[in-house]
Parts: structure tokens; sequence; C-alpha cells
């Protein structure tokens, strides 16, 4: 899903803290809470977490804006450029979109990082991937992730792939603003599990979100992103399967096993961010109410 090449991008809206998890210490035991937490906040398994250090841990001091990002012309050039573009459109739709339902929309920082960062739920290393820190309100991304989920999970690595990704994380912010988020620490794990509809209720934002996005105007007017094909959806589909709980075990161990899932199987991450897609409301992601999964 290409971005409008003339479209003005806003970088003041993500902070650029890549080359300050350098000499980071990542690798030791923090509390159970935290790691749950974070497990069942992340798009990937948390079988995939590395080490997370010690204490809730606190924002770098020193960061900048995502550098040169100024047009759509550069969010298609470039990925970092592509998260901008998409924490953009983000948050030009969802004030808009909660409105009509009296919700008001609490703009969350982002962060691109590599190595290691630190955050409000602790200090995570690059293996985490993208998460979201309900503590802080912030949305975390390490650009390298994007490569690993082509090379090691089998995704595709066009545009809707990688926005769908920030997309799913911003579902969680929404979550976080309804109320909605603390149902996963609750009921951690299963295949009807309070984490695994928390998760494919961040899926299914993100599909409402890509519905809209073609249409949502930037500040010029200018709609950020251009009109949807069938590849694009066959992208952010392909992405959606490849975090799926079954396939990722079954990859890592051989054997599949419903009772340990946290985000949902490949096919049901598929079905929600399509329900989303193709109905545009929000109504219908509710997954807690949903007899079927």
């Amino acid at each position: 899903m290409s971005f409008n090449d003339n479209v003005q991008l806003d970088p003041s809206q993500v902070q650029d803290r890549r080359g300050m998890g350098r000499g980071a210490k990542v690798g030791g035991g923090i509390g159970g809470g935290i790691v749950l937490l974070i497990a069942v906040l992340l798009g990937v398994n948390p079988a995939l977490l590395e080490g997370l250090t010690g204490g809730a841990g606190t924002a770098d001091q020193n960061q900048g804006t995502a550098p040169a990002c100024t047009t759509g012309a550069d969010a298609d050039a470039r990925l970092d450029c592509r998260i901008t573009g998409t924490v953009n459109s983000l948050n030009a739709f969802w004030p808009a979109y909660l409105q009509q339902y009296n919700v008001q929309y609490p703009q969350p920082e982002t962060v691109i990082f590599d190595q290691a960062v630190n955050s409000a739920c602790g200090t995570a290393s690059s293996a985490v991937g993208p998460f979201y820190c309900p503590a802080d309100s912030t949305a975390y991304f390490d650009p390298g992730f994007f490569q690993d989920l082509v090379d090691r999970f089998g995704s595709s690595g066009g545009p809707l792939a990688q926005e769908y990704v920030v997309a799913h994380e911003f579902g969680h912010h929404i979550q976080n603003v309804l109320g909605y988020i603390d149902r996963a620490q609750q009921d951690p794990q299963g295949p009807e599990s309070g984490a695994v509809r928390v998760e494919l209720q961040a899926d299914c934002y993100a599909g409402l979100w890509v519905k809209h996005a073609s249409t949502q105007p930037g500040p010029d007017g200018q709609p950020f992103l251009e009109p949807i094909t069938q590849q694009d959806l066959n992208d952010a589909l392909s992405a959606a399967s490849a975090v799926g709980d079954d396939r990722i075990q079954e990859a890592a161990t051989g054997r599949v096993s419903p009772e340990a899932w946290t985000h949902g199987s490949s096919e049901q991450r598929q079905k929600w961010f399509y329900t989303g897609y193709q109905t545009g409301d929000i109504n219908q992601c509710d997954t807690f109410s949903a007899p079927s999964l």
C-alpha cells in the first residue's frame, strides 16, 4: 500500500533512538508480571523473547526525530520513513473515528530503535520484536524486525505487510484507551484466552484502519495512502499468517500446542484482520463476545 508521493509527513511524531542501545545490559531476569505483560502485548510469539532486564525501565534521555522523512515518496523509499508515514496516518485516522463514539484519542508516542530500548515496561532487546507498552503509551519498532518477518517467519515483504505490524501495535493503544488491554493479563494463554482475544482484536483494528487509510487525508488534504490493491491485501494477510502461534510453534518444535497460544492461529489472525478491513466497523471487532474465534 504505497503512499501518495507528495503527501507531507510529520517526523516529529516518531522518536529515533537508534544507536542508543549499544552496550545496554540485556539478559537478566525481571519480575514475572512484567515478562507476562510484555509477552502478551507483542506482535510476535513470546517464545521468541530474549532477555528483559530487572525492574521497570526509564526512557532513554537522548532522542531525535526520524530523519529525512518529509514526504510520501520518502515513505515509499525508506522503511523508517514508512513507519513514520504509517504512524502519521494512524494518528490522523483514529481521533476522528473514535469521536463518533465520544471517545478521545490521546496520541501515543512512537519509538524507532535498534539492539535494545528502555521503556516503562522494562528494557527490551531487538529480539522481542515490535511492542506496545501501556505503562508509557508508546509503540516501539526495530526496523530490523521487518526483514526477520520475511526471513524467519516467511511473510511477504510488501509495504502493507509492514504497515499492518505498525497498525497492530496502535491497535493495542486503542485497547488501552477503551479499557480492554488488561484482559490479556487476566487470562494469559490458551486458544480461547483473553490474551488471544486481545491480539485478534488488535488485528481487527489494524484491518479497520486499512479500510479507511486511502481516504484519510493528510495535513494538506491529500490522502496519505493510495488505494489498496489485491496484492497489498495479500501482503497484509501474509504477515498476519506468518506470526500465528501454530505456524511459529510448528516451525520451532515440530508440533502445535494450542494450550500455550497467546496470539491466535494463522487462520484466526487473518480472519480478524480481514473482518476489520471488510467491515470498517469497530463494533465488529468485539472478539470478547465472539462465540468462536
